[in-house]
């Protein structure tokens, strides 16, 4: 089964037996999907209203490239304070992807680039094909990231690599943005949002609670000091072991009617 709502920057598209899995489209082909206010308003808008059949969800950019940036066509003169309410701004939408209902699985093409980068980086998994690259060319046009990016970029790539590309200009390839860490999976052209979808189906059987303690409480315990981080996750491996579909699945695994873990 399928249900689409559209809007003029970004489409939704339910699918699945189950409406499990949420497919999110970036639809702005003539600006390489730049993202301008009504865009990231409107995928913050999609994270919050969600339907409660979904379990996970698939972004991607329509055309060939994933999303180059701010469109600076449409970047307005601010003074400071009305920076920092719109810099905030992005920081909620961006809040929704990442500790949002469901996990999100980027698939990259092309540009991932400035704010492109930002919206990957909030993602959980990050599939890319050969023709992804990815930079952060604020650093040559006067400004600085805006929407996390100094936040979530550095914890893929390290401070020092960031560093190097605002300073430098850098452009990381598909090939060494994947052994830098941008992306996770790396496919043939054309292949990845095919790659996203089965990730999506294999995240969408995962145990709710499961998925959630993975999304929100594994990388605030990552931040945590240790004996912080070792009681957080007691306390969540208590709550989810403690679901009955949790239960449900160690049962069938005791009875052996679960399949073992098998090298690929």
């Amino acid at each position: 089964m399928t249900s689409n709502t559209s809007s003029t920057d970004i489409q939704l598209d339910i699918r699945g037996a189950h409406q499990e899995i949420a497919v999110i489209r970036l639809s702005r082909v003539a600006k390489r999907n730049a993202v301008n206010d009504s865009l990231i308003l409107a995928l913050r808008d999609i994270f919050e209203k969600l339907p409660t059949t979904v379990r996970a969800a698939v972004i991607h950019g329509e055309g060939e490239h994933f999303c180059a940036g701010l469109d600076l066509g449409e970047l307005e003169e601010r003074d400071a304070g009305q920076g920092l309410h719109h810099s905030r701004m992005w920081h909620a939408a961006l809040e929704r992807v990442q500790f949002g209902p469901v996990p999100v699985i980027a698939a990259l093409q092309g540009a991932v680039v400035g704010g492109g980068l930002e919206l990957a980086s909030a993602c959980h998994i990050r599939v890319a094909d050969e023709t992804a690259f990815y930079a952060l060319p604020e650093g040559s046009r006067g400004i600085f990231v805006g929407g996390g990016g100094s936040v979530r970029i550095p914890k893929l790539i390290g401070v020092a690599r960031m560093t190097d590309m605002m300073l430098t200009g850098r452009v990381y390839t598909a090939q060494d943005g994947e052994r830098a860490g941008f992306a996770q999976y790396l496919v043939p052209e054309g292949q990845a949002f095919d790659k996203a979808m089965e990730l999506a189906a294999r995240v969408a059987q995962n145990a709710p609670l499961t998925n959630y303690a993975l999304m929100h409480a594994l990388p605030r315990i990552a931040e945590q000091p240790a004996e912080q981080g070792y009681l957080t996750e007691a306390l969540m491996a208590a709550i989810a072991q403690s679901a009955p579909e949790a239960k449900d699945r160690v049962r069938a695994f005791l009875e052996g009617r679960a399949a073992k873990v098998q090298k690929s």
